[in-house]
């Protein structure tokens, strides 16, 4: 199945939610407590997947809260140099901090995340603050999970998810399952859910599917069905170094295997993955590929230090592709 979209708008993608600042250890083999230097980078997955799709190539840009401080003018600087638009964000005016991610790489296998989340100001995104016209010139809208967490966030997902419905742009739900900020897991359950069932395209892991149906064990299968029951047309499930599955509204289903990688830390894959498999699909390539170029794009990611300013190019991608002999 082949998936098209519209060829006469502004923005390939628009992403709207969670940007903010990671501080992620330079000191590797070494719990944080021992952790004395990092380095400041943008973090925040919607932001990571702008940055990354802008990085490909796409023409991009980005809806969001942020601070009235330095760390909230470095986001916008990076994202502007980088390509991204930012002429919807908006600047906090009750004094709200930009969330901070301090990473741990302990081992390639054992990395953690140690997040502030409190009160920060992409949480504070208001319904008001978003505009339809804005939404109307995007290809595809991405929301993503960590933005549901609380009102009034949540409510901005849900005007920009009315505006992109009305619009006819398709919408992609990026699962970003960050627990910090949720109250319950059947409270995160109701609003993934809901979430899931206004998208043309999820992408997930199956843990994060696991958290969306509060519940573990169901196979694959089973969460692909329900989910394509609503207005998904493909839904991705990501199985970390087993490789990942997408299953479509016809029936199709196409498995691609991870790619091997010199692993410095795991964070930031998903966010590679995510921009990489947007960018094969508005690129018209089949959905094999796009699966091999968002592998191929998170082995790039997890070999390097950071997450925003690691996002590949496609010369990259096509690269590890073409030396594994797997792409088609």
């Amino acid at each position: 199945m082949g998936f098209t979209f519209a060829t006469d708008k502004r923005f390939d993608v628009i992403a709207v939610g969670r940007a903010c600042i990671d501080l992620n250890a330079t000191e590797y083999n070494r719990p944080m407590e021992e952790t004395m230097t990092f380095s400041k980078y943008v973090g925040g997955s919607p932001a990571n997947i702008a940055i990354g799709s802008s990085k490909l190539g796409l023409k991009t840009g980005f809806i969001g809260k942020l601070s009235d401080d330095q760390h909230g003018r470095f986001i916008q600087s990076y994202m502007d140099r980088v390509g991204v638009d930012t002429s919807q964000m908006v600047t906090d005016t009750e004094g709200r901090k930009s969330g901070l991610t301090f990473t741990e790489i302990k081992s390639p296998e054992e990395c953690s995340i140690l997040m502030y989340r409190t009160d920060v100001a992409d949480l504070y995104l208001r319904p008001e603050e978003i505009s339809e016209g804005y939404i109307a010139q995007a290809k595809m809208l991405l929301i993503s999970g960590t933005a549901l967490a609380q009102s009034p966030s949540r409510e901005a997902v849900f005007q920009a998810v009315d505006y992109a419905k009305r619009q006819g742009v398709p919408i992609v739900f990026e699962l970003d399952h960050r627990p910090y900020t949720w109250q319950s897991a059947e409270e995160t359950s109701v609003y993934y859910k809901w979430a899931a069932e206004q998208a043309n395209i999820v992408i997930g892991t199956r843990d994060e599917y696991n958290i969306l149906e509060n519940h573990e064990g169901n196979h694959d299968e089973q969460t692909a069905e329900s989910l394509l029951a609503y207005r998904a047309e493909l839904v991705v499930i990501k199985h970390g170094v087993d490789g990942s599955v997408a299953f479509e509204k016809n029936g199709a289903i196409t498995r691609a295997k991870a790619y091997p990688s010199k692993v410095l830390k795991t964070f930031g894959a998903g966010d590679s993955y995510a921009s990489a498999f947007l960018y094969a699909l508005l690129n018209e390539k089949s959905v094999r590929e796009a699966l091999q170029f968002g592998g191929a794009s998170a082995a790039i990611v997890v070999s390097k230090h950071s997450s925003s300013e690691a996002m590949p190019t496609v010369e990259e991608i096509e690269a590890l592709l073409a030396k594994h002999e797997q792409r088609v």
